[in-house]
This record gives C-alpha cells, sequence and structure tokens, in this order.
C-alpha cells in the first residue's frame, strides 16, 4: 500500500475565504468613509469662504463710509475685494458664487437654478441681521449683515459683522 504524502504547503479554502472577507470589508469601508471626509472638506472650504466674504466686506464698508454694496455693485465688490490680483473666489465644486439678497431668513439655496445667477453657489446676505448659531437674527444698527450659506452636510454657515 502507498503512503500519500502530507507535506504540502500553502493555504486551505478557509484562509483564503478569510483574508478576501476582512479585504472586502476594509474596501467597502474606505469607499463609505471617503465620500464623508470629502463633503466635510468642501463644507470647510464654504465656511472659510463666507468668513472671507465677510471680511472682505468690512474692507469694503471701511472704505465706503459704512455702506453695503447695492444692486449690480455686488459685482464689482466681488472683482474688486475677492478677485483682486487673480485670486480664485469660487465654491469647492468649481461653479462661481453669487451675493444674493435674501428677504425670507429660513429660505437660504444652495444652488441658483435661474436667472443670472443660474449655477452659481448662492451666499445669503441679510441686512440688519447677525448669527445665532445657525439661524439669521435680528440686529440693531444700520449697516449689520449676516452671511449664510447652505452646506452640502446639511444646515447653513452664518457670519456676521
Amino acid at each position: 500500500m502507498k503512503k500519500l504524502n502530507q507535506d504540502h504547503s500553502g493555504f486551505t479554502i478557509i484562509e483564503v475565504v478569510l483574508v478576501l472577507a476582512i479585504a472586502g470589508l476594509i474596501f467597502m469601508m474606505v469607499f463609505i468613509a471617503l465620500p464623508a471626509l470629502q463633503r466635510n472638506q468642501r463644507d470647510i472650504q464654504r465656511k472659510n469662504d463666507v468668513n472671507r466674504a465677510l471680511a472682505a466686506l468690512q474692507r469694503y464698508q471701511a472704505n465706503n463710509k459704512g455702506n453695503l454694496p447695492s444692486g449690480e455693485y455686488w459685482e464689482g465688490f466681488t472683482s474688486t475685494y475677492l478677485r483682486a490680483g487673480g485670486d480664485v473666489f469660487q465654491d469647492p465644486d468649481g461653479s462661481d458664487y453669487g451675493f444674493w439678497r435674501n428677504p425670507d431668513r429660513n429660505d437660504i439655496g444652495f444652488k441658483a437654478s435661474y436667472g443670472s445667477y443660474a449655477g452659481r453657489t448662492l451666499i445669503s446676505f441679510f441686512v440688519n441681521a447677525g448669527c445665532d448659531g445657525g439661524r439669521i437674527v435680528d440686529s440693531l444698527g444700520n449697516n449689520k449683515v449676516a452671511l449664510a450659506v447652505e452646506l452640502e452636510g446639511g444646515g447653513i454657515y452664518c457670519a456676521n459683522n
């Protein structure tokens, strides 16, 4: 009778399946976590852009007797104070920002869908307003302004002077 050789080296099918299952789990976790991380990074950039716009608005007010831009002057404000020297002032998705004087403090839009601002990410501005957490509230003072943008991850970000 012949003796079978039992000295074969290698992996069992259970070991191979276990390694593939673990690799699949890691792969799936990366693809679930990565979009959330990217969304958070875009929202951080939007918050920084609102703060940058507010600082530029305060410079504008200092140069214009405390007045705010009105009507068509917002485009001039953007080109002079936010895009001076070739600076870029765009949403992280690549679309331009548009400033929108918003009469409704509960309606802060993300993208303009019609008109001259179509496709732009809107930064809503509210006159005689301030921020209370993520809400727009009344504020005393003729030249008080609050800027707000809708965040991709939910909620709004508000900054005021």
